[in-house]
């Protein structure tokens, strides 16, 4: 008897072994397809950015923080495949395990972070349209964008607590009152910076296109290029982080009722959309493409064949975007609505 509950103890406290190798083995592969994908992508935009767009004079701060985000979550992927090629969730490696997921705590926070401010950047520049902005202000200051980075790391904390165990959560143990509030908060944490951003997101979109169907037929063009920037980062919480916050919400009240079983199955879901918001890293770039067409016209007439070149930089000059010439010889257009 005493043995039968020893094991059951030791089952509920290997709770960061995969509880089906097949379906983690198959997220290690899909996680490889993201990192074959996305180094080459986030480094040919890391390029672009600094060498070809020169982000810095273009007011493109705020875009650079997200390529930023996106390459060092890229970089932690190798790391994830390794524990699941080897059946577990986490590192059996205390320090690792925590920089870990301090890592990805912050890489998806920054990302969040600076995608709604694009996303209220064009709020404020479509529905208060003349008026003075904190965020327009903000985004010709580069230390604002070192003040989010540091503004974020009070949220990360919680998984640097020498009482936190990686992949505990309530309903797991019985927990000491540090323990208890340490978990409490990462999940509010959690939760929050999904939720609350997704409500402004929604708030935004919904205001921008209700502008649009106010003006006149030719300061439409303008306006559908704000909504194609909002869209996007719809599109990027919708597939990258909101699944997974569902699935985290569904494998706590699991958990809870202590129901063993279809926890098994709940952590193998939340995992696999965990897997499937790292292709934020691949995802964003369209996001970088709708908000300045001068980005993308630096990454075309770089990295595209000249037969492609013409035909898609044609497309761009016909949807009445303006062209300027950069100093490093690449075509960069400025963004109306951005820029006054």
């Amino acid at each position: 008897m005493s043995s039968q509950q020893n094991m059951s103890t030791d089952r509920m406290l290997d709770h960061c072994k995969a509880p089906n190798n097949g379906t983690y083995q198959a997220l290690s592969y899909l996680m490889i397809g993201e990192f074959v994908l996305g180094l080459p992508l986030n480094l040919s935009v890391l390029y672009i950015f600094v060498f070809r767009f020169k982000f810095w004079k273009n007011k493109s701060i705020f875009l650079f923080n997200i390529v930023v985000a996106d390459f060092l979550l890229v970089a932690l992927l190798p790391v994830k495949v390794y524990h699941y090629q080897h059946g577990v969730r986490r590192s059996d490696n205390d320090v690792v395990c925590k920089m870990m997921l301090f890592m990805l705590f912050l890489n998806r926070g920054a990302s969040i972070a600076f995608l709604i401010i694009l996303s209220l950047d064009r709020y404020f520049n479509v529905v208060h349209l003349g008026r003075r902005n904190c965020v327009n202000v903000f985004k010709k200051s580069p230390q604002i964008s070192v003040i989010v980075w540091l503004l974020l790391l009070p949220l990360t904390i919680p998984t640097m607590v020498k009482t936190f165990e990686c992949c505990n959560s309530h309903g797991r143990v019985k927990e000491t009152y540090a323990h208890d509030v340490t978990d409490t908060f990462r999940e509010v944490v959690f939760f929050i910076q999904i939720i609350i951003p997704f409500i402004i997101l929604v708030y935004c979109t919904v205001r921008i296109v209700s502008r649009l169907k106010k003006k006149t037929v030719g300061e439409k063009t303008k306006l559908r290029r704000a909504v194609c920037v909002v869209m996007s980062v719809v599109v990027v919480f919708a597939i990258c982080f909101l699944p997974c916050a569902i699935a985290r919400a569904v494998l706590l009240g699991v958990r809870l009722q202590n129901m063993q079983g279809a926890e098994d199955i709940a952590v193998q879901v939340y995992d696999s959309l965990m897997v499937l918001s790292y292709t934020d890293c691949l995802l964003d770039p369209l996001v970088y493409c709708f908000c300045n067409s001068g980005f993308k016209d630096a990454y075309i007439s770089t990295f595209c064949p000249t037969f492609l070149q013409k035909k898609l930089l044609t497309y761009d000059s016909g949807m009445g975007t303006k062209a300027t010439t950069t100093t490093s010889g690449g075509r960069t257009n400025s963004v109306p609505i951005i820029e006054k």
